[in-house]
């Protein structure tokens, strides 16, 4: 009778070329055997990993590019430099405000921030319009046209300024655009100077309040913690103060994510 010769280290009943504790190879349709005293391990689904990347906050550049283009059309709009400067004011705004909020528009979609993506979208296309209506114009004539669109755009303003409202200090940044629009609008197809002067003035206490919200913004941002006050509350206060888990609690539902806008 001959004995079965086992290699070194290997205990009878595993076969050859298996290490001790680790399963061997069984029939087609059967999992393989554990060792004594180990878990069987359970099947693992699909994973799905959603990669987010910090940026930096678009709103300070947003908000600072709105400052300019409003002053500028208001210094046109209360007489401070000649109706003949008009042009220059709408070309300067077409070559500096109208990127820089488009971009912003772009890097806050990218933040997952659709308040201030839609609002610096539709700033970006408004200004763009009144410098284009602008520049095709005589020095200080009015267009019943583009009182249309600034009309249009300030109803659409509201919307983002309504979803804002977590936010104190973009959402008024956002109502005072609204305004600012709307009066100039009305000026534009009323055609009085009353209304003209009205635009103007609006236009400065927006730009006013464009550069204190840019500020403590930036502060925020540069600081990581609040500076200035912005009126964050529920939403939004989470979004400076809360813990990891708070940020990315919902990233399955969010667009980009699921499978549908």
């Amino acid at each position: 009778m001959s004995d079965t010769t086992h290699p070194p280290g290997h205990p009878a009943g595993h076969p050859a070329g298996h290490p001790a504790g680790h399963p061997a190879s069984h029939a087609a349709g059967h999992p393989a055997s554990h060792a004594a005293g180990q878990p069987a391990t359970q099947p693992v689904g699909p994973t799905t990993r959603v990669m987010l990347r910090p940026i930096a906050t678009a709103l300070p550049l947003g908000f600072l590019a709105l400052g300019v283009a409003t002053l500028s059309f208001a210094a046109v709009q209360l007489r401070w430099i000649p109706p003949t400067e008009g042009h220059t004011v709408a070309l300067g705004v077409l070559v500096l405000t109208v990127p820089l909020q488009l971009l912003a528009a772009v890097m806050s979609f990218l933040a997952r921030d659709p308040v201030a993506a839609t609002g610096m979208g539709i700033l970006s296309g408004t200004w763009a319009a009144a410098c284009l209506a602008t520049l095709t114009s005589a020095p200080g004539a009015a267009s019943d046209g583009l009182g249309v669109i600034l009309l249009c755009s300030a109803a659409c303003l509201l919307v983002p300024a309504t979803a804002a409202r977590a936010k104190v200090v973009p959402m008024a940044v956002i109502l005072l655009s609204a305004t600012r629009f709307a009066v100039t609008g009305v000026a534009e197809l009323e055609g009085g100077r009353g209304w003209m002067e009205a635009a103007g003035w609006v236009g400065v206490v927006l730009a006013v309040h464009s550069l204190c919200a840019a500020l403590a913004l930036e502060l925020e941002g540069s600081e990581s913690r609040t500076v200035l006050p912005l009126g964050r509350r529920g939403a939004a206060a989470r979004a400076v103060a809360g813990d990891w888990a708070s940020q990315v609690a919902g990233v399955e539902h969010e667009p980009g994510v699921r499978q549908q806008l």
